[in-house]
């Protein structure tokens, strides 16, 4: 599957810099490609300077909103990033359409962090604007939702997430989900920690795009997972896991030898991965809540036979049961078996209606404060003169 990706926002713009990384990473070691164009966008011109892999081209990095921001951002108002986007979003139209690998393009990829205000604000607001230009290609988006320390610290956090998933909702075809607390290593510094979450946020990823744009024979699976699977699996509320298991190197030199192979031992493997991508899905979800699910085994060729297929397969069913299963093989990894899961058309997730129902109450409360102090300030006012 060939994606167009576009960062909005400082949190967005860091993680398509890494989908920029993978499209470079496909093309160097496997010789094809996945991305066919990363942007950024952004009202804040420091952030856009900030980027490693984007083309620092101003067709790459497009600076929105200057007349209201002069290049400093939005100062967290989701409101401002939305009614610029609006403003500028032809900007990104045009540098879209200017691409020319965009013909090739299967679908566009929009990447923002629910918690501040351009990203938040702007990415409903481009994705509708695509959707409206482009009717023949979906429109994704990945929404990075904030540490539980920035939950905790300002009420402004959670009502730009929830105001930014409804949003999202109404207008992508799909809505991946990262709770970033997830990835939360202790004793690194904020640089590293980030950096290192940005990675393993684009990483699930990078088999799933590859796996149908293979072009050597003896590395295209039996049952190829391509971009009409993933778009026929993507819908809603989506989750996204990535596990694998290291195959000794001594089980290679027995393999070679025509030594007797632990079948058990190869399917516990294969389960063994299947558990880690369960548990590192980027949202915390029930996998029973799924109506869809796609699952992708990544493995050397004689390290997959139909067993293990089976028996990832029963897998997948036992923990979503209501969901429509599609599945592909992909024997490209050397020493390792690796599976990636997607859940999608996830209903009633629990920390998005913890936003919605905190939102409503934020919203009640303000109102209940300004009538106060409106109400005080006329009583308080009435008497005093006034010099003008």
């Amino acid at each position: 599957m060939k994606l167009l990706v576009i960062g909005l926002g400082q949190c967005g713009g860091k993680i398509a810099d890494e989908f920029a990384r993978l499209g470079i990473r496909a093309r160097v070691q496997r010789g094809i490609s996945i991305i066919t164009g990363a942007y950024a966008v952004n009202t804040d011109i420091a952030d856009l300077s900030g980027l490693y892999t984007i083309k620092p081209s101003y067709q790459y990095r497009i600076l929105i909103g200057t007349k209201k921001t002069n290049g400093h951002g939005v100062g967290k108002m989701n409101e401002i990033g939305a009614e610029v986007a609006r403003e500028d979003g032809d900007k990104v139209l045009e540098a879209v359409r200017a691409s020319s690998l965009f013909p090739e393009t299967d679908a566009l990829l929009l990447i923002a962090g629910a918690a501040g205000g351009t990203g938040s604000g702007a990415i409903a607001a481009i994705t509708q604007l695509i959707k409206e230009r482009y009717t023949d290609k979906p429109v994704y988006n990945l929404i990075i939702l904030p540490f539980k320390h920035e939950e905790e610290v300002e009420g402004r956090t959670i009502y730009n997430a929830a105001t930014c998933l409804k949003s999202c909702y109404l207008v992508a075809d799909a809505v991946f989900l990262v709770d970033n607390q997830r990835f939360v290593k202790k004793g690194f510094s904020i640089r590293n920690n980030l950096g290192a979450i940005n990675s393993m946020i684009a990483e699930p990823f990078y088999n799933v795009l590859c796996a149908g744009e293979e072009k050597q024979a003896k590395y295209i699976g039996s049952k190829i997972l391509d971009a009409g699977d993933i778009i026929r699996t993507l819908e809603g509320w989506t989750a996204i896991g990535h596990g694998k298991s290291q195959i000794p190197r001594m089980k290679f030199i027995l393999d070679w030898r025509g030594n007797f192979r632990d079948k058990a031992a190869e399917t516990h493997k294969g389960i063994q991965a299947m558990d880690e991508a369960v548990g590192e899905l980027s949202l915390p979800c029930n996998p029973k809540d799924a109506g869809r699910a796609l699952y992708l085994l990544s493995a050397p060729a004689k390290e997959m036979d139909v067993e293990l297929v089976k028996e990832l397969g029963l897998y997948v069913k036992g923990i979503a049961p209501e969901a429509e299963i599609r599945t592909g093989d992909y024997p490209r990894e050397r020493d390792r078996l690796s599976v990636s899961l997607i859940l999608s058309d996830l209903k009633g997730v629990g920390k998005l209606m913890g936003y919605f129902t905190k939102t409503i109450e934020y919203i009640s409360a303000l109102k209940r404060k300004r009538e106060g102090i409106d109400y005080e300030q006329e009583k308080t006012f009435k008497d005093i003169p006034v010099l003008l």
